[in-house]
């Protein structure tokens, strides 16, 4: 096992670097980060290169070694904006550690992790490198915004073929192994505009989607509340809305745009064609409401016993004397990308999932150092390094 006090001193140094650059979406920016990620890695002579398919959005990948198997490690470097900052009690861009726990915006999802796998990168540069087949160390974004700018364009344009994929995420050191799909979907209604003290002379556009969500809900959440599997529920949300344009003026146009989470044995073109089909039970006139899949991907199952996943159960028990745990995600990760490529998907790191997206935003460093060691003794089990 690492030495203690060198480990936690480097995770510290490396997760203030990566709290520091500001990486907030909208928009997603990491042009600063990406400049920071391509010093690291070229320092420690492993091939880099970066990958902008959204100005702005750039994506860095590190490799070394050659053939397979082929282990690719995921990272998502944006994180959501700070919101409301009195409402932190430390600066968000600056690590500060307080009672054992490190603060700062991003620290528990993902750059936490992003920290261990740099760490991770280290080692395998200091030990000769993998001692077999391709290791590489992607760090992306795009992924706040569920959008196709990060890990998506990088498989999509074969910048990245793994055959198994380890993928940073605040689980508690915990696995997960099977995770739900997501569709976001947009519904608009038109209507007719008039003045609003003779609204009877127009046709309310906001009533008519006041119409469709009430049916919507009724009717798609008594299907989806007996659709279980695995500890995940199948789900549906209302994020936005908005409609007309000046109060006295009865509204001609509004949108909403829906959240649905599926379950991995859920397809999203099934899921769309469910949420049309109920949409056109509500009995609103066809040429006043549109539907749009904005985006969506389906979840997949786990690859239970597959060597990532018995690497890091072997190493967890051997660094905490304790069984692997799983858990379920409440979000979604860019493994779903690869969902239908047969490949071996793990999400594994330290932080909770709830602390993401908050004002405070903390990382246990204790769990971070746990989690050092559990990648590290993993990485050994299942690549090793060329010096042995």
């Amino acid at each position: 096992m690492e030495n203690q006090e060198d480990i936690t001193g480097e995770l510290r140094r490396l997760l203030t670097d990566l709290v520091a650059i500001p990486t907030a979406y909208p928009p997603g920016d990491t042009t600063e980060m990406a400049t920071h990620l391509v010093s690291f890695f070229e320092a420690l002579s492993f091939n880099v290169s970066t990958h902008e398919y959204e100005k702005g959005m750039v994506n860095v990948v590190a490799r070394m070694g050659s053939e397979s198997p082929q282990l690719a490690l995921n990272i998502h470097v944006d994180t959501v904006g700070p919101g409301d900052l009195e409402l932190w009690q430390h600066p968000p861009h600056t690590a500060t550690l307080k009672d054992g726990l490190i603060y700062g915006l991003g620290a528990a999802n993902c750059k936490g992790s992003g920290a261990i796998h740099l760490y991770l990168a280290k080692k395998i540069a200091e030990r000769g490198g993998p001692g077999k087949g391709e290791v590489v160390f992607t760090f992306v974004t795009d992924e706040e915004s569920l959008g196709p700018n990060g890990m998506s364009m990088l498989r999509d344009k074969g910048v990245i073929k793994p055959d198994m994929l380890l993928l940073g995420a605040p689980t508690d050191n915990q696995l997960i192994v099977s995770e739900r799909g997501v569709l976001w979907v947009e519904i608009t209604t038109g209507g007719q505009p008039a003045h609003a003290g003779e609204p009877q002379q127009g046709d309310n556009a906001v009533m008519r989607m006041m119409r469709i969500v009430t049916h919507l809900e009724r009717e798609l959440n008594s299907r989806l509340q007996n659709r279980e599997a695995e500890g995940m529920h199948s789900t549906m949300s209302v994020g936005k809305i908005k409609g007309g344009h000046n109060t006295n003026v009865v509204p001609s146009h509004c949108t909403i745009e829906i959240d649905r989470r599926l379950l991995p044995n859920e397809k999203v073109e099934d899921a769309f064609r469910e949420i049309v089909e109920i949409v056109k039970e509500c009995g609103e006139p066809e040429k006043w409401v549109q539907l749009k899949k904005i985006r969506g991907t389906n979840g997949f199952l786990g690859n239970l016993n597959g060597p990532l996943e018995t690497a890091l159960c072997d190493a967890v028990e051997e660094c905490t004397g304790s069984k692997a745990g799983y858990t379920t995600a409440i979000g979604v990760s860019d493994g779903r990308y690869f969902s239908g490529d047969g490949i071996e998907i793990v999400n594994f790191g330290p932080g909770i999932g709830s602390e993401g997206h908050a004002s405070n935003e903390s990382i246990s460093l204790d769990s971070l150092v746990e989690s050092a060691h559990i990648t590290i003794n993993a990485f050994e089990r299942l690549i090793g390094f060329k010096d042995k």
